[in-house]
């Protein structure tokens, strides 16, 4: 069960659940019933006809038939065996609790390992970095972070920075509101698996705001070092491919890769809200984003990491260093420090035609100075900034990112690289998802491979790869045959596929290679202002009233047939012709079940613990006070 991996849903889990049907139908009813009733009022439609007064009674027992229904007799067999097993796990969990199950870093698999030394690693990592302070005393922290975050969010409003409708959104929800909890995550594809720290905060009081001010900086910041900043290894390959093009590949070119040890948690609290304050001063043009003025963005940054309070192992700390892992704001304030940092080594490479691009804590760099040269350059900048501290590779073949860079004696290839220690990760066909799910799965690995892979036999492997990784995974061979044809044929690439014709395949990289990402037509579409507005402050579109949202649970077996009956039902009910809501569009927003995730990792403290308030022995933050 496990190699099922985290995402994974066993099927039918309503049909184990200690509810009732009754209650199961009440509550599923109870979500669907206010956006139907809402659509409804928007057009003023009356209910008159008595097909349209026995709409909601049938709603309701559209719902109890696809709940009561008996399961397929194999369905109903795979579901009590998964459940029999889940539940065994569970117990062997619950009896053995030197054993502590996690998700890995950077894949959708699990880490089972011995819970004592998985402690040690994370209380060394705390000792080391000195990061984290423990609280001792008893005040009401949560009020207090709370508070404060209100009283910002109150000048805010009164000066206009934020409007009464921001303010909502960002403001704590008082009866909501709770600490966060550190938790640490195994990295088994680094030596001796190190751990990487995780603050979950999704209800603490200051989340919303880390999140609005991430949405407003974030944009600043890409639109400044876009040249210098990957998104992907797409990018990386875009950006090699033209330096090919633009003759700077020699036969002695090396590439050079080199990550930052614990940057989020190790840049200075102080240190990086100067380079926050000279960053924006240096390339906002009228000294604002928006409404807001840089002393307004700068209050908001330092009260996010002034609250950033926790509960790890049944004691309370304050973060008094970095940034914290699970913040949306953090990664921003990382990248505009490292910005920083990087302009000495960023002057050189571009004073040579060299590549320099940075992927938050990772780098990659082209060089043709020799070898001494180029681990001296890198050595002072080691030694530039103490809390900054790199490890670097210097050849002319390195993996960064997704991707395996070779210089094959001044000829460039690139492939996917699959990092030996990190398990690949396909949902398995037999997971309790809506089925659309799945039919994109083989596109997109199909996708990625052609973009990244510059050589025809590279593409190949990979092909059979993914091919031998659905068919590990339960795909049927006809469902994998139907969308790999699917792929070449909407691509025009039918030749590739039967004959691995080189120049075909060649075609085909380039094309998508240069394809526009979403994301990419946006940032170009942002590019053409000089100082464009975020999204997060541009006016949100009006509710469609022609547009009506149907939320419900998907689960296999009956309820899987739940979006043809409920269109069935609308049109026999309400979306008649000639009814005033004939031309409504529905949407479906699915909710599915548990993952295995949710089942067996386990990291969260009691509840308790997350609404006990103690507080800091450390003087109030300055967060509400102005900083410039």
């Amino acid at each position: 069960m496990l190699i099922k991996g985290l995402k994974y849903i066993p099927p039918c889990q309503s049909r184990f659940s200690r509810q009732s049907i009754d209650a199961i139908v009440n509550e599923q009813y109870t979500t669907l019933r206010p956006n139907i009733q809402g659509c409804l009022d928007d057009h003023r439609m009356q209910l008159i006809e008595p097909r349209e007064k026995e709409g909601f009674p049938s709603l309701k027992r559209m719902l109890y038939e696809l709940q009561s229904k008996k399961l397929p007799r194999k369905l109903r067999i795979r579901a009590r065996r998964e459940r029999k097993v889940v539940q065994s796990i569970l117990k062997i969990l619950h009896n053995r609790p030197d054993i502590i199950i996690r998700r890995t870093d950077k894949s959708k698999v699990f880490y089972i390992g011995n819970a004592t030394v998985f402690t040690e690693k994370a209380s060394k990592y705390m000792l080391e970095t000195e990061a984290y302070r423990e609280i001792s005393n008893e005040h009401c922290i949560l009020s207090e972070n709370h508070h404060l975050v209100i009283s910002l969010l109150g000048s805010l409003l009164k000066n206009g920075a934020i409007n009464q409708e921001q303010y909502r959104q960002i403001s704590p929800s008082k009866n909501r509101s709770e600490l966060a909890h550190l938790h640490f995550i195994p990295k088994p594809h680094k030596p001796d698996t190190p751990l990487r720290p995780i603050v979950a905060a999704i209800h603490a009081p200051a989340t919303q705001l880390s999140k609005f001010l991430n949405d407003l900086l974030a944009p600043v910041f890409l639109r400044v070092a876009r040249e210098t900043t990957f998104i992907n290894g797409i990018d990386l390959v875009r950006i090699l491919e033209k330096y090919v093009i633009d003759k700077q590949l020699k036969p002695t070119t090396l590439f050079v890769s080199f990550d930052v040890e614990n940057l989020y948690t190790m840049i200075p609290r102080q240190g990086a809200l100067i380079a926050l304050i000279e960053f924006l001063e240096r390339y906002l043009p009228n000294k604002r984003i928006g409404t807001f003025s840089i002393n307004d963005i700068v209050r908001m940054a330092r009260l996010v990491l002034d609250t950033n309070v926790f509960v790890y192992e049944n004691k309370y700390f304050r973060q008094i260093r970095g940034g914290a892992m699970g913040s949306a704001f953090t990664q921003t304030l990382a990248n505009i420090y490292m910005f920083e940092w990087e302009q000495d080594l960023l002057q050189i490479q571009q004073a040579n035609k060299e590549i320099y691009g940075r992927y938050i804590d990772d780098v990659f760099m082209t060089t043709n100075v020799p070898f001494a040269q180029i681990k001296d350059i890198l050595e002072r900048a080691n030694k530039k900034d103490p809390n900054i501290r790199i490890s670097y590779c210097i050849q002319s073949k390195i993996d960064f990112l997704d991707v395996t860079v070779t210089n094959d004696n001044g000829h460039l290839t690139t492939s996917i690289f699959h990092k030996s220690a990190t398990e690949p990760y396909i949902l398995p066909y037999t997971s309790d998802h809506p089925r659309h799910v799945y039919n994109n799965i083989p596109y997109a690995a199909l996708l990625r491979a052609a973009r990244i892979c510059s050589n025809v036999d590279d593409f190949e492997m990979e092909r059979v790869r993914i091919d031998l990784s659905l068919l590990l995974n339960e795909y049927p061979p006809s469902f994998i045959s139907k969308h790999f044809i699917r792929f070449f044929e909407m691509n025009n690439a039918t030749s590739v596929l039967n004959g691995l014709n080189t120049e075909a395949y060649h075609a085909l990289h380039q094309k998508l290679l240069h394809q526009p990402t979403r994301r990419e037509k946006q940032m170009q579409a942002n590019g053409e202002d000089i100082n464009p507005i975020p999204d997060v402050l541009k006016k949100k579109k009006p509710w469609d009233p022609n547009v009506m949202y149907a939320k419900y649970n998907y689960e296999s077996g009956p309820r899987s047939a739940f979006q043809h009956k409920f269109r069935t039902w609308w049109k026999t009910h309400f979306g008649h012709e000639a009814s005033s809501v004939e031309h409504v569009h529905i949407k479906f927003a699915v909710k599915t079940n548990r993952t295995l995730e949710d089942a067996f990792v386990n990291k969260r403290p009691p509840r308790h613990m997350l609404l006990r308030k103690p507080t800091n022995v450390l003087p109030p933050p300055e967060s509400t006070r102005n900083t410039t």
